[in-house]
């Protein structure tokens, strides 16, 4: 099987004030883990970012066991599953040093064309990755229901939360959403999170965004002109806390 790992210490710049591992650094992790390990199975960046083809993520969904504290050593293993049609399936574990499950997650990307940022069949320019099956991986993410939001916040896109493809890079949104959900919630013990990145926000770009709370979730979502994405965090309730 063809399974990508790193072994890496949790650093004092990876956590945020409860010394757990922040969702941003999570995802910019499971992002480079992704490019690095397609680029070993042969797809490198001169068949995709120097031909103008950007990888792009649009969904996600993560089962969160516990979230790394500082100082832990962890193991990140990530594997591609079977493309469809337009789009490639990702897989990622996190493990303790005792080889704990810490979470587990699955991603969908697609190759966007950087001038028209359109979405390009794979097989037209010979982009293939060979799946990897391990038999624990999790369902494939679904839509996530819109809901209508109690709140409002104007954000514009500065220059630091814009990557090499040209927009604000997918783990900034997952700040965005912890800055904006009541505290009452950022302290709570996460469970699970999916998420959809639908259009791209560019550098200077002002859009809304809003949350919805149940009991034991956070909805967020933002829009420009059109939907710009959606997450839905939830929690453990307040007498599971530990």
């Amino acid at each position: 099987m063809r399974i990508w790992r790193q072994d890496f210490r949790i650093l004092s710049s990876d956590v945020d004030l409860t010394r757990k591992l922040r969702l941003s650094t999570l995802f910019t992790k499971l992002q480079e883990a992704a490019i690095a390990h397609t680029i070993e199975l042969g797809v490198t960046r001169e068949r995709t970012l120097d031909r103008g083809l950007l990888w792009a993520v649009t969904q996600y969904r993560l089962n969160i066991d516990r979230m790394p504290e500082y100082d832990d050593q962890v193991t990140l293993l990530s594997w591609p599953g079977k493309t469809m049609h337009l789009y490639f399936p990702r897989y990622f574990r996190l493990l303790d040093e005792k080889g704990r499950v810490l979470l587990d997650a699955v991603s969908l990307w697609v190759l966007i064309g950087e001038k028209d940022r359109s979405i390009v069949f794979p097989e037209d320019h010979g982009i293939e990755i060979p799946e990897t099956v391990t038999g624990s991986e999790l369902p494939l993410p679904g839509r996530l229901r819109r809901e209508e939001t109690a709140s409002s916040h104007s954000f514009t896109v500065p220059f630091s939360f814009v990557d090499l493809n040209g927009h604000m890079n997918n783990a900034r949104y997952y700040d965005l959403a912890q800055d904006i959900m009541p505290e009452e919630f950022r302290s709570r013990k996460l469970l699970a999170l999916s998420s959809e990145h639908i259009g791209e926000a560019r550098l200077g770009d002002t859009f809304q965004a809003g949350c919805a709370l149940s009991e034991n979730a956070c909805y967020v979502c933002g829009s420009m002109e059109k939907p710009l994405f959606r997450m839905k965090f939830e929690f453990a309730g307040k007498e599971e806390q530990g």
